[in-house]
């Protein structure tokens, strides 16, 4: 079974998440952003949420999950909690 491990940044503003995104492009730690930045419980893990399949996650950050780039930050990805910049650390297939 495919399994992923990710961490994210949940943010109430596209604007807010692109500058995040700026952030960490520009050398900002990952974690530290998630700390101290997002509206999820994950923050206190980094945004870090742990190993997962296909289909735990909402449809759009799913959507990310699985067919972009891994290492990479992805967003903002808009869904019905927020903004989101999706770091994707692993994916087995």
């Amino acid at each position: 079974m495919p399994v992923a491990h990710a961490r994210h940044i949940l943010v109430d503003t596209e604007e807010q998440a692109n500058d995040l995104k700026g952030q960490i492009e520009g050398g900002a730690d990952f974690g530290e952003i998630a700390r101290e930045h997002s509206s999820c419980p994950s923050k206190a893990q980094g945004g870090d949420l742990g190993q997962f399949g296909p289909g735990q996650m909402v449809e759009e950050f799913d959507a990310v999950i699985w067919s972009e780039d891994v290492g990479a930050v992805h967003g903002p990805v808009e869904t019905a909690f927020g903004y989101h910049l999706i770091e994707i650390l692993s994916r087995t297939d």
